[in-house]
Protein backbone atom coordinates (compact mmCIF):
# COMPACT_ATOMS: atom_id res chain seq x y z
CA UNK A 1 0.00 0.00 0.00
CA UNK A 2 1.61 3.47 -1.02
CA UNK A 3 1.64 6.04 1.29
CA UNK A 4 0.14 9.47 0.77
CA UNK A 5 2.76 12.08 1.46
CA UNK A 6 2.26 14.62 4.29
CA UNK A 7 0.90 18.29 3.21
CA UNK A 8 2.09 19.47 6.85
CA UNK A 9 3.57 17.68 9.77
CA UNK A 10 0.33 17.35 11.92
CA UNK A 11 1.45 19.87 14.39
CA UNK A 12 1.14 24.21 13.72
CA UNK A 13 4.36 24.22 16.27
CA UNK A 14 6.24 21.46 13.93
CA UNK A 15 5.31 23.19 10.60
CA UNK A 16 6.51 26.75 11.76
CA UNK A 17 9.56 25.09 13.07
CA UNK A 18 10.09 23.68 9.73
CA UNK A 19 9.27 26.66 8.06
CA UNK A 20 11.45 28.85 9.73
CA UNK A 21 14.44 26.72 9.24
CA UNK A 22 13.85 26.52 5.84
CA UNK A 23 13.93 30.47 6.11
CA UNK A 24 17.38 30.41 8.41
CA UNK A 25 19.17 27.77 5.67
CA UNK A 26 18.47 29.90 2.80
CA UNK A 27 19.22 33.13 4.87
CA UNK A 28 21.98 32.05 6.35
CA UNK A 29 22.95 28.41 5.03
CA UNK A 30 22.55 26.82 7.86
CA UNK A 31 20.17 26.94 11.02
CA UNK A 32 21.30 26.59 14.36
CA UNK A 33 19.21 26.26 17.92
CA UNK A 34 19.83 30.03 18.70
CA UNK A 35 18.66 31.52 15.23
CA UNK A 36 15.29 29.54 15.53
CA UNK A 37 14.65 30.65 18.92
CA UNK A 38 15.55 34.55 18.53
CA UNK A 39 13.27 34.17 15.25
CA UNK A 40 10.15 32.22 17.26
CA UNK A 41 10.80 34.28 20.18
CA UNK A 42 11.06 31.02 22.19
CA UNK A 43 13.52 29.65 24.60
CA UNK A 44 16.44 27.39 23.32
CA UNK A 45 15.62 24.43 25.71
CA UNK A 46 12.32 24.52 24.07
CA UNK A 47 13.80 24.77 20.81
CA UNK A 48 16.25 22.26 21.33
CA UNK A 49 13.01 20.09 22.86
CA UNK A 50 10.79 20.49 19.67
CA UNK A 51 14.28 19.90 17.10
CA UNK A 52 14.48 16.42 19.25
CA UNK A 53 11.53 15.59 18.19
CA UNK A 54 11.67 16.72 14.78
CA UNK A 55 14.46 14.66 14.58
CA UNK A 56 12.65 11.73 16.16
CA UNK A 57 9.91 12.18 13.01
CA UNK A 58 12.31 12.13 10.59
CA UNK A 59 12.30 15.82 8.97
CA UNK A 60 15.20 17.27 10.25
CA UNK A 61 18.86 15.62 11.42
CA UNK A 62 19.87 17.86 14.30
CA UNK A 63 23.44 17.46 15.81
CA UNK A 64 23.72 18.81 18.92
CA UNK A 65 25.85 22.30 18.79
CA UNK A 66 26.46 21.87 15.28
CA UNK A 67 22.96 22.82 14.01
CA UNK A 68 20.00 21.48 11.89
CA UNK A 69 19.19 20.32 8.25
CA UNK A 70 15.96 19.16 6.46
CA UNK A 71 15.30 15.96 5.60
CA UNK A 72 14.10 15.32 1.72
CA UNK A 73 10.46 15.23 3.55
CA UNK A 74 11.09 17.70 6.21
CA UNK A 75 11.91 19.94 3.18
CA UNK A 76 8.71 18.81 0.98
CA UNK A 77 6.81 20.35 3.96
CA UNK A 78 8.79 23.05 4.30
CA UNK A 79 8.61 24.33 0.98
CA UNK A 80 4.53 23.50 1.20
CA UNK A 81 4.19 25.57 4.44
CA UNK A 82 5.90 28.73 2.83
CA UNK A 83 4.08 28.32 -0.57
CA UNK A 84 0.62 28.48 0.89
CA UNK A 85 1.82 31.26 3.18
CA UNK A 86 3.02 32.91 0.15
CA UNK A 87 -0.26 32.17 -1.75
CA UNK A 88 -2.10 33.42 0.78
CA UNK A 89 -0.29 36.48 1.50
CA UNK A 90 -0.16 37.46 -2.03
CA UNK A 91 -4.05 37.10 -2.04
CA UNK A 92 -4.70 39.34 0.59
CA UNK A 93 -2.85 41.89 -0.29
CA UNK A 94 -4.58 42.28 -2.99
CA UNK A 95 -7.64 44.08 -0.93
CA UNK A 96 -5.03 46.47 0.88
CA UNK A 97 -5.21 44.49 4.16
CA UNK A 98 -2.85 45.95 6.68
CA UNK A 99 0.77 44.19 6.81
CA UNK A 100 0.02 43.07 10.81
CA UNK A 101 -3.59 41.90 10.21
CA UNK A 102 -2.22 39.92 7.70
CA UNK A 103 0.44 38.08 8.51
CA UNK A 104 -1.40 37.14 12.01
CA UNK A 105 -4.50 35.93 9.39
CA UNK A 106 -2.04 34.25 7.47
CA UNK A 107 -0.18 32.52 10.28
CA UNK A 108 -3.21 30.93 11.21
CA UNK A 109 -4.41 29.93 7.92
CA UNK A 110 -1.30 28.64 6.29
CA UNK A 111 -1.78 25.74 8.50
CA UNK A 112 -5.53 24.96 8.02
CA UNK A 113 -5.99 25.78 3.74
CA UNK A 114 -6.43 22.42 1.62
CA UNK A 115 -4.47 21.89 -1.39
CA UNK A 116 -7.79 22.21 -3.48
CA UNK A 117 -8.87 25.45 -1.80
CA UNK A 118 -5.20 27.25 -2.22
CA UNK A 119 -5.51 26.46 -5.93
CA UNK A 120 -9.08 28.26 -5.85
CA UNK A 121 -7.45 30.89 -3.67
CA UNK A 122 -4.97 31.12 -6.05
CA UNK A 123 -7.24 30.81 -9.56
CA UNK A 124 -9.19 33.60 -7.76
CA UNK A 125 -6.27 36.04 -7.52
CA UNK A 126 -5.06 35.60 -10.84
CA UNK A 127 -8.47 36.03 -12.32
CA UNK A 128 -8.53 39.56 -10.22
CA UNK A 129 -5.22 40.84 -10.83
CA UNK A 130 -6.03 40.03 -14.86
CA UNK A 131 -9.17 42.08 -14.56
CA UNK A 132 -8.16 45.80 -12.73
CA UNK A 133 -11.93 46.48 -12.70
CA UNK A 134 -12.91 43.32 -11.21
CA UNK A 135 -10.73 43.60 -8.21
CA UNK A 136 -11.69 47.45 -7.53
CA UNK A 137 -15.44 46.23 -7.34
CA UNK A 138 -14.68 43.47 -4.87
CA UNK A 139 -12.43 45.78 -2.97
CA UNK A 140 -15.49 48.72 -3.06
CA UNK A 141 -18.16 45.55 -1.91
CA UNK A 142 -15.29 44.28 0.49
CA UNK A 143 -14.71 47.74 1.97
CA UNK A 144 -19.30 48.53 2.18
CA UNK A 145 -19.47 45.25 4.32
CA UNK A 146 -16.79 46.55 6.89
CA UNK A 147 -18.54 49.62 6.75
CA UNK A 148 -21.69 47.50 7.51
CA UNK A 149 -23.54 48.71 4.42
CA UNK A 150 -24.41 45.76 2.92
Amino acid sequence: MTQTPRRTSGSTAMDDYLEQILHLIKEKGYARAVDISQKLNISQASVTNMLQRLDGEGLVNHVKYRGTVLTDEGHRIAQAITERHETLTHFLRLFGIDEETIYKDVEGMEHHVSRPTLDVIRAVAAALEADPALLQRVKNEAAATQRGLL
